[in-house]
């Protein structure tokens, strides 16, 4: 017995000492051996990090007005758990009614959506947190705040803190500008990501890097006192100003609206440059979106479309730019030289390429022949005089059939150079070619900027708000095309087009005391079957000013517009002039009528002997005159005045300074505050926004009919308060219809301005020669 009783002890004496031993060891290879990767597993559980967001780089303008940059935004969030256990322990609260009906009507979202968010459950029980998507998705902080204001509300009704509606704190790409230049900036979607324009191309300076804090916590989650921590700080994004003129960038999409409401075209593109460095000072494309709710457009795929750079057209008879100052380099181009207008042939085999009548004007100058858009003109000196070698070398070396370059995603390239003998014909007068806008413009800068062409662009700086440091882009010189002395010659030729009001084409965009090279163009559409489409144009307007030192290139672009009489100098000549106008006085160019000559000439001319009455000039700064002193200063520029109160002194005045005006309109001047200025003026001219303007003044409610400018009001007043009712037409409708309707008749008429000559061109290239 004895002998087994130690047999045993001594048995589980080992085996214990085993176990001892086996767990010393363990212990050694845990704490020991493994205490570097199970001290990492532990620290998993007690410590814990989130990520802290960097701000996304700002878009400014050239002068530094903001056009993109993030904003505090709200994503609204319910608990079904929470919501369902004060509903089961208060139903006569109706909570769960309440904050239906309330995201329903605030959020504009079904209510049955909204009932099923709440009511959401997973595994038999209803979810902690449910987010109201999309509508609830990244809210702005007015509509965060209504809700905010409910919730406090029921809290103070129920006495309950937590009531279960939450909005969480986020950041949303904000434009302030609305839809403003939306087709260059782009914009970013609620998930972060840019989709295109400059938010896309420049996504990598723009975005910046996220940042983290790691801590250690408890079994809450709440960190602990005295614990490691450990923070990476964020970098924010680089700031990008643009080449942007946000004015400029204003008075063309003011411009082209209103042409857009009133032709109906399939889309319009206009873009303004600084001819001596390429800076686009504006870039637009119809139809476009906000980027603020860029959603709403999601079925309108050409809203996202930058026709600047992703389409090609005919340019039509804005490229014979390109032919004359070839030919002008060349020494090919004698404007007294006279030759036989009407019609040429370019082989027995090919039908005639005719101009606008097929018995042309007779006998006349080649400068003659540029005013009137002469097909033949251009004919005999890009395909006889040039030549297709020589002709295609200039073709490239202005900058088609490549990209320009620009900072956009998305750039086309056209095709520039045709193939049959027929088609180089046609290609010197701009049919069976195809070019971008963008590329147009490039072209005519470097016609305007002594020959040098330029590689466009957007981005003036990018800079590190961090450090300070600024990138600066410098103006890029592609290559010399032409010498300084033929972009002088080229420039007052193209000066005639627009300033001969007897048959320059681009008549209609004149403008007294300034000085304007331009060149009009109409070119047909073609279908799908490679035929023409009766009546449907692509009508265009380019050209610069002032000639003597251009500051702006401008060209405008309308697809397709619903006028069976649509011409380049028709259609598209005014809201060019409506643009350039505005923008020579922004830049700080003002008219010199005195100085005009030819343009005097041309008014006495067109009314017997008297002065044109349309005549335009900028409107000084009289704020802060005596009324004696503001309507001298007026005076002293040919306009009216009207003043609005019994003040001494001018508080302000409508239109704003450097408008310009036509000197038959008065200029209101008011001199008491809101409210107190009397009865509502006439406002008849004024453009819509110096209307709303004059009424915010006045303290009167308005409400506006039409697009364009004011052409009649009516008055009421109800219980004490004033309305105003205005009745808009499109820019230029009154001053305009003569000179329209004049030119649009001659475009018809055998002895016609050559506008038509576009079109008989477009009808030529294609092989028909009995289209008129």
């Amino acid at each position: 017995m004895t002998r087994r009783i130690r047999i045993r002890t001594l048995l589980l004496g080992g085996l214990l000492t085993l176990l001892f031993v086996g767990l010393i060891v363990h212990i050694y290879l845990v704490q020991v051996a493994h205490g570097p990767f199970w001290a990492e597993q532990a620290r998993k559980t007690w410590i814990t990090s989130k990520p802290l967001p960097q701000e996304r780089g700002t878009i400014y303008d050239r002068d530094g007005k903001v056009l993109a940059a993030d904003a505090s935004a709200y994503t609204v969030a319910v608990s079904p758990k929470k919501i369902h256990a004060l509903e089961a322990e208060h139903p006569e609260w109706r909570l769960l009614d309440q904050i239906v009906s309330k995201l329903h009507l605030v959020l504009d979202k079904p209510e049955n959506e909204v009932r099923d968010i709440v009511n959401a459950q997973k595994d038999g029980g209803y979810y902690d947190q449910r987010e109201v998507r999309p509508e609830g998705w990244k809210i702005d902080k007015e509509v965060a705040d209504r809700l905010i204001a409910f919730k406090d509300e029921l809290s103070e009704q129920t006495g309950k803190s937590d009531i279960g509606l939450y909005f969480i704190e986020e950041q949303k790409r904000y434009y302030p500008k609305n839809s403003l230049a939306s087709q260059v900036l782009g914009y970013e979607d609620k998930d972060g990501i840019p989709r295109m324009g400059l938010e896309k191309t420049l996504n990598d300076v723009l975005q910046g890097q996220p940042g983290k804090i790691t801590y250690e916590k408890d079994g809450i989650r709440t960190q602990l006192a005295g614990g490691e921590l450990e923070v990476q700080q964020p970098v924010d994004g680089k700031d990008v100003t643009t080449t942007i003129d946000t004015d400029i960038q204003f008075y063309m999409e003011e411009a082209v609206r209103a042409a857009y409401a009133e032709y109906n075209p399939v889309s319009i593109t206009a873009i303004a440059a600084d001819p001596k460095t390429m800076d686009i000072l504006g870039m637009v494309s119809l139809p476009d979106f906000n980027p603020n709710e860029y959603w709403e457009d999601a079925s309108n795929l050409e809203a996202f479309k930058n026709n600047a750079i992703q389409s090609v057209y005919e340019p039509g008879s804005t490229f014979k730019i390109v032919t004359l100052a070839a030919a002008v380099q060349e020494g090919l181009f004698h404007p007294d030289e006279y030759y036989q207008s009407g019609s040429i042939s370019i082989s027995s085999k090919d039908k005639p390429i005719h101009d606008s009548n097929y018995s042309g004007w007779g006998k006349i100058t080649f400068l003659e022949g540029l005013k009137h858009s002469s097909n033949v003109a251009f004919v005999k000196l890009g395909y006889e005089m040039l030549g297709k070698d020589k002709f295609k070398e200039y073709i490239n070396n202005f900058g088609f059939g490549v990209k320009t370059g620009i900072e956009l995603q998305g750039e086309v390239v056209g095709s520039p150079i045709p193939v049959w003998n027929r088609d180089w014909a046609a290609a010197t007068f701009g049919q069976a070619v195809t070019v971008t806008p963008l590329q147009q413009v490039a072209a005519v800068a470097a016609v305007a900027n002594g020959g040098k062409l330029m590689k466009p662009h957007l981005v003036k700086s990018i800079t590190d708000p961090a450090t300070g440091e600024k990138t600066v882009t410098q103006p890029e010189v592609v290559r010399q095309v032409i010498s300084e002395e033929t972009s002088r010659q080229v420039g007052e030729y193209l000066e005639q087009v627009v300033s001969d009001k007897e048959i320059g084409t681009g008549r209609n965009a004149y403008i007294p005391g300034y000085r304007i090279a331009g060149k009009t163009g109409t070119a047909q559409v073609y279908g799908s079957d490679g035929k023409i489409l009766s009546g449907q144009y692509v009508v265009s307007f380019i050209g610069y000013a002032p000639v003597e030192d251009p500051k702006i290139v401008l060209y405008v672009l309308v697809d397709r517009p619903e006028d069976e009489y649509a011409s380049g100098g028709g259609v598209v000549a005014p809201i060019f002039k409506q643009i350039m106008g505005q923008s020579l006085l922004h830049l700080g160019v003002m008219p010199k009528v005195e100085e005009d000559a030819a343009g005097k000439d041309n008014q006495n001319s067109d009314n017997g002997g008297a002065a044109d009455e349309h005549v335009t000039a900028a409107v000084p700064d009289v704020t802060g005159m005596t009324i004696e002193q503001a309507k001298n200063e007026l005076k002293n520029h040919s306009f009216t005045a009207q003043t609005l109160g019994e003040g001494a002194r001018i508080l302000q005045q409508v239109p704003r300074a450097g408008t310009m005006l036509p000197t038959s309109q008065s200029v209101f001047l008011v001199t008491e505050t809101k409210g107190s200025a009397g009865s509502v003026p006439d406002m008849q001219g004024m453009s819509l926004r110096d209307a709303l303007e004059m009424c915010a003044l006045l303290g009167v409610s308005c409400t506006a009919e039409g697009e364009g400018y004011v052409v009649s009001q009516q008055t009421s007043s109800s219980g004490g308060k004033t309305a105003v009712a205005l009745t808009l037409a499109p820019a230029g409708a009154k001053a305009e219809d003569e000179d329209e309707a004049s030119s649009q008749g001659e475009d018809t008429d055998s002895a016609g301005n050559g506008e038509q000559a576009d079109k008989d061109g477009a009808a030529a290239a294609a092989g028909d020669d009995s289209s008129g």
